[in-house]
């Protein structure tokens, strides 16, 4: 991929780097759908940038909140690190417009998996090029702004929020809460909420007030959906679950954002009327 002068110096104001080999910047561009072979994608770049990525964050909270727990720190990184986050990352340092797709993609909306990988992918090339140090003020640029934002949601992170930004970013409408059931006396009801996105509807969870209520359907509805792993207090907000890891990842999320969420007659987990 030849790397155009305009391109090149946009990417390295982003990044906050003059690259002294500018190779790095067009191998992170550069998706596996397009490249003659799978070493010569931004693959690799993207398994070291991610981890990059996760020491720089996790010795940036180590060292911002020294009295707080691991598995609070654990769940403020994985929120600031996910793959969701880091697709954001990358749409704000404006990757995006040069990224090169084979033809099955090019000219589609870019699935956030690809934007992720890419924004890891820079990080590595980043890193290669000028160093840890030069990696961690580019990273700590993007991350830097939503640390105490994500600290202050406390001991729960906000799965409402999650779900609703992961479902908007793919065109699939706005999560919808609705009151199932609720029982006790005024002064101690319990409350059985459950989340639609869409035609799905997905199972509902019991909670002693209607906001732990709606934040605990939504993170069942992250699980269903492979955005979420892990159990409280150490929940992982990931995309695409399982089919990240499988090569035509990109291509079938591509589909599944085009098409929608599954009609509820066909899913297992619709719940009854």
């Amino acid at each position: 991929m030849n790397l155009e002068e305009s391109a090149r110096l946009q990417i390295e104001e982003a990044v906050g780097h003059t690259f002294r080999n500018p190779a790095l910047i067009a191998c992170a561009l550069t998706h596996s759908s397009i490249a003659t072979a799978r070493v010569e994608s931004n693959e690799r770049m993207e398994l070291l940038g991610d981890s990059v990525l996760g020491l720089v964050v996790c010795e940036h909270l180590y060292s911002r909140y020294p009295d707080a727990h691991e598995g609070d720190l654990t769940k403020i990184k994985s929120y600031l690190v996910s793959r969701l986050k880091c697709a954001d990352y990358a749409i704000q340092a404006g990757f995006m417009s040069h990224v090169v797709l084979g033809k099955g993609l090019a000219g589609n909306a870019i699935p956030p998996s690809i934007a992720a990988a890419t924004f890891e992918a820079m990080i590595a090339a980043a890193y290669l090029d000028g160093g840890i140090e030069c990696a961690r003020r580019f990273v700590m640029r993007f991350v830097e702004p939503h640390v105490d934002a994500t600290e202050r949601m406390g001991h729960q992170m906000n799965f409402k929020s999650v779900l609703q930004q992961v479902t908007q970013s793919m065109e699939l409408g706005t999560p919808t809460y609705v009151v199932v059931d609720e029982t006790g006396p005024d002064h101690a009801k319990s409350f059985e909420i459950r989340v639609a996105v869409g035609k799905r509807r997905f199972a509902s969870s019991w909670a002693l007030n209607k906001k732990a209520a709606e934040q605990a359907a939504a993170l069942l509805a992250l699980r269903e959906l492979g955005w979420a792993d892990g159990e409280e207090p150490n929940v992982r907000i990931i995309w695409g679950g399982q089919i990240a890891d499988h090569q035509d990842a990109a291509v079938a999320i591509e589909a599944a954002t085009a098409s929608g969420l599954p009609d509820p007659s066909t899913t297992p987990s619709q719940s009854a009327e």
